[in-house]
């Protein structure tokens, strides 16, 4: 992603569109908040869905995600509290805990399971879906995966902390996930009362930041808005982002290029046609993912 880090050449982006999420349950009824795949926001190329899931009461995600496939896609789950056991039809198994990532491909189809591996307390973090280009949809399914350890955190002045798990900071940090033909930036930023951070990345990419603790100010030449906890901010053109904090807040900044593709969505499988969604449950019907 082609960045510039001058000051003197920003173009701060300021928020085209404010989104609050949707209360739905998903899986076998874990509930959670859905922030984009809905009819507030369908979308932003290539992003396709983004959950938050947060609850103390393990009547909200004991059922967790029991089996079931994906296909042109890939997801990443990032955690905040909590523990969630993945295992898959590949003979891929492992656990995820506060601040590990993973970044799963299903590309061309794979059938697992994400279930609780706790029985009380706080289960909390994010899923993020992410599409694929039409040459990588049929690929091999893969994984990046990477523990809090491995997670660079950069301090961009006082009272800010940045965990950097894709892309390249302006201060030269680099995520754990590499290899992605969008070109993600994925940050998970924290602010202190008073704090301001500015970040730098491509013209072309879309953007969007997610408030999750608090409240972000977001700066840009004409203006100052307020995006509050649980919301969701598309950010309009430009090449920089100035967010500040009046109290102890926290959001996630992600920007990708876009694939500038259709999209045709049939549940769990995400392709560019609808013959090719067909084709999809064909395949899963007849014993053909892996």
């Amino acid at each position: 992603m082609t960045t510039t880090r001058n000051p003197d050449q920003a173009r701060y982006r300021h928020a085209e569109k404010l989104v609050t999420g949707e209360a739905t349950s998903d899986g076998a009824g874990v509930r959670l908040n859905r922030v984009m795949g809905t009819s507030r926001l369908n979308m932003l190329d290539p992003f396709l869905l983004l959950d938050e899931f947060r609850s103390d009461d393990k009547n909200d995600y004991i059922a967790g995600f029991p089996d079931h496939p994906h296909r042109g896609f890939e997801t990443l789950t990032y955690m905040l509290a909590g523990r969630i056991r993945h295992k898959d039809n590949a003979g891929h198994e492992g656990v995820i805990e506060a601040g590990d990532v993973q970044w799963m491909t299903a590309a061309s189809g794979i059938i697992h399971s994400e279930m609780p591996e706790q029985e009380n307390g706080l289960m909390w973090g994010f899923q993020l879906w992410i599409n694929l280009p039409a040459a990588e949809k049929m690929q091999d399914p893969g994984y990046q995966e990477f523990s809090a350890d491995r997670i660079p955190v950069e301090t961009g002045g006082e009272g800010i902390r940045v965990h950097v798990i894709a892309g390249t900071t302006s201060s030269g940090s680099h995520g754990p996930v590499t290899g992605k033909s969008t070109q993600p930036l994925f940050l998970d930023i924290e602010l202190a009362d008073g704090a301001h951070y500015h970040e730098y990345f491509s013209d072309n990419a879309n953007a969007f930041i997610y408030v999750f603790q608090g409240k972000v100010l977001l700066h840009s030449d004409h203006s100052r808005q307020e995006i509050p906890a649980g919301t969701l901010a598309v950010l309009a053109d430009g090449n920089a982002v100035h967010l500040s904090a009046e109290a102890e807040s926290r959001c996630l900044l992600l920007a990708a290029e876009p694939i500038n593709e259709t999209v045709s969505r049939g549940g769990p499988f995400v392709m560019n046609t609808r013959e090719e969604i067909i084709q999809a449950f064909e395949d899963f019907n007849n014993g053909r993912f892996f």
